[in-house]
């Protein structure tokens, strides 16, 4: 790849290079969007050296994900080899809908000791959540979760980021949060960065599909899912999804804009949670759960697009497919053996009833 030129006025030819790097930094690519600082950085050595600076990727992925202002988590990504710039390069993307084959090439190693980490437990995760409407963020927040022990590695694995009568107030207001509008806005608008690091191994993966998937309104009580996945090869090659869904509410009303109209209501956000499950609905366990975690950190990404977007929503439409065939041949052969049982219980009578016959004559 060439490094852009232009012809001055005096007819010589002036490079990229022959700007003063200051002004390429402060002037050009703190300009830049993540993707194309990333794409830039491959231009040359010298505008490697400048399109890596971990000061400017430090500023791209705070504005991209605020959830990474947090004090403990900087420090986190402050340790990955190449710093910022790496996280960015391993979290922007997508996990590869038609791919989820481990690729070695993308297992990052701790800075600190050199050593390949794919093989060893997963001790803590962090998740960083990161959760736009329209643009705007209107929640964020980081957690950490310990995965060493018995009681999560047997447990159904399940992430909940609020508790159950915390609420969030957002922006957008509505005179009615549960109506088909809201549901439709949510689904054309609202978008989810569900980022998940393990800090020991310095492996980092964004488990969301980035727009949604699906979207519910529960009439019964007035709330709004929305439902965002990622599929990806578990234990002995079968898929399962990380299933993340944002509930939304109603919470506190403003004032109507005259003497009886109808008022608005704020839009909160009552929970955001993530689960695992495979093709039969069951939701899986701690453990197996980081099984496919490592598969995804190890897994192939790919950039972000409406083409990506949509071949997410067919595989989510595909594994729902599945689930229900799967479904169906269980209740089959459930409903085979409830006839098989029902049958013997019946002959075995019958031929008690007979004996019973035949002994009295």
């Amino acid at each position: 790849m060439t490094t852009p030129t232009t012809d001055s006025p005096g007819g010589a030819t002036t490079t990229l290079l022959d700007i003063d790097p200051d002004i390429i930094r402060t002037h050009i690519l703190s300009r830049l969007e993540g993707p194309d600082l990333a794409a830039l950085s491959s231009v040359s050595k010298n505008i490697h050296q400048l399109a890596t600076s971990q000061d400017l990727w430090s500023s791209i992925i705070s504005t991209t994900w605020p959830s990474t202002n947090d004090p403990v988590l900087r420090g986190v990504i402050e340790s990955f080899p190449n710093g910022p710039f790496s996280f960015f390069s391993h979290a922007f993307p997508l996990l590869d809908p038609n791919n989820n084959n481990t690729n070695n090439n993308l297992v990052t190693r701790s800075s600190t000791d050199g050593r390949d980490h794919r093989q060893s437990k997963i001790k803590r995760v962090i998740s960083a959540v990161d959760v736009s409407y329209r643009g705007k963020n209107i929640f964020s927040k980081v957690q950490g979760t310990e995965t060493s022990t018995g009681w999560f590695r047997s447990t159904p694995f399940r992430i909940d980021l609020l508790e159950p009568k915390d609420s969030v107030p957002t922006t957008p207001t509505r005179k009615n949060v549960a109506d088909e509008e809201t549901c439709r806005d949510l689904y054309n608008d609202m978008s989810l960065s569900w980022i998940m690091i393990d800090p020991v191994a310095k492996r980092v993966v964004n488990l969301s599909s980035f727009r949604p998937v699906w979207v519910q309104r529960r009439w019964w009580t007035g709330e709004v899912v929305v439902r965002f996945v990622t599929i990806v090869l578990g234990r002995g090659n079968e898929h399962v999804m990380f299933c993340i869904e944002v509930t939304c509410a109603g919470g506190g009303a403003g004032e109507g804009e005259g003497e009886g109209e109808e008022r608005e209501e704020e839009l909160h956000v009552r929970e955001v949670s993530m689960w695992v499950e495979d093709t039969m609905g069951a939701h899986l366990n701690g453990e197996d759960s980081l099984v496919t975690l490592k598969k995804g950190f190890g897994g192939k990404r790919v950039k972000r697009g409406r083409k990506v977007e949509e071949e997410v929503k067919w595989r989510y439409e595909e594994f729902l497919e599945v689930r229900r065939l799967r479904k169906e041949r269980r209740l089959r052969r459930e409903g085979r053996k409830d006839l098989l049982c029902v049958s013997s219980g019946v002959s075995f009578f019958m031929a008690f009833f007979m004996l019973l016959v035949w002994n009295r004559y």
